[in-house]
C-alpha cells in the first residue's frame, strides 16, 4: 500500500503514520525527520532548512523532491510506504505522481486529518522533546515535560524554533496557503479519504483503517 498522510503541522500525521507503518510493516517516511537529521549534523542542506523552518516556510521543491525520489527508489519501499510532509504543494503533487508513473506504480489513498487550528497551536506550542533519544512530550501532559526533563534518559528537555508559538501561527498560515489545496487535488484523483483527528490517538487509528480498507 502506497500512502500520503494530509494535514495540518500538528494533526497527528507521524504519530499514526508510525502505527500504519509498523502494521503494514512498510517505510515511514518523513521529510521533517530526513530535515532535522540534516539541521542537527549542520550538513549544507541541513543549514539551508533551518533557515526555511525557523520562518515557518517550506523547504524549496528541488530539495525536497531530490531526497523524496531518492528516498523512494530504496528496497524496502518496493511493497509500499508511507509518506508524512510530503507532497506539501500542487506542484510537488504533480511531481511525485510523475516519479511515482516512472517506477511504473501510484498512490493508493492520502489521508486528510483534520484538527482545528487553536487545538493545533495548544498542542504544539506545549510540546518538548529530548535532544538525546528523540522521545516527545507535552507539558500539558506529562509532569516531567514541565520539570524539562526526559523521563527515558534523563536529559534536558527542549522546545523545538518550529514550535514556538508564533513560528506555528506561521506555519498554520503557509499550510493553509500552499497545502490545503491538496485536499481538492486528491480528491478529483478519488484517493482522498479523511478523519478527524481531536479524538484519542487510538479512535483515529480506528478511523483511520476503515477509511483505508484495514478492518
Amino acid at each position: 500500500m502506497k500512502l500520503v498522510m494530509l494535514g495540518a503541522p500538528g494533526a497527528g500525521k507521524g504519530t499514526q503514520a508510525a502505527v500504519l507503518s509498523e502494521k503494514l510493516r512498510i517505510p515511514h517516511i518523513s521529510t521533517g525527520d530526513i530535515f532535522r537529521s540534516n539541521i542537527k549534523d549542520g550538513t549544507p542542506l541541513g543549514r539551508l532548512a533551518k533557515e526555511y523552518i525557523d520562518k515557518g516556510a517550506l523547504v524549496p521543491d528541488d530539495v525536497t523532491i531530490g531526497i523524496v525520489k531518492d528516498r523512494l527508489q530504496r528496497e524496502d519501499c518496493k511493497k509500499g510506504f508511507i509518506l508524512d510532509g510530503f507532497p506539501r504543494t500542487i506542484p510537488q503533487a504533480e511531481s511525485l505522481d510523475s516519479v511515482l508513473a516512472g517506477m511504473g506504480t501510484a498512490l493508493d489513498y492520502v489521508v486528510n486529518i483534520i484538527v482545528d487550528d487553536d487545538v493545533i497551536i495548544k498542542r504544539l506550542s506545549g510540546r518538548r522533546v529530548c535532544p538525546e533519544c528523540n522521545m516527545s512530550y507535552h507539558v500539558d501532559l506529562d509532569e516531567k515535560a514541565r520539570k524539562g526533563i526526559c523521563a527515558n534518559c534523563g536529559a534536558r528537555l527542549v522546545q523545538r524554533d518550529d514550535d514556538r508559538e508564533e513560528t506555528v501561527i506561521g506555519r498554520l498560515k503557509t499550510y493553509h496557503q500552499q497545502t490545503e489545496p491538496l485536499v481538492g487535488y486528491y480528491r478529483e484523483q478519488g484517493k482522498l479519504r479523511e478523519v478527524y483527528g481531536q479524538k484519542v490517538i487510538a479512535d483515529t487509528t480506528a478511523e483511520i483503517y476503515k477509511v483505508v480498507d484495514l478492518t
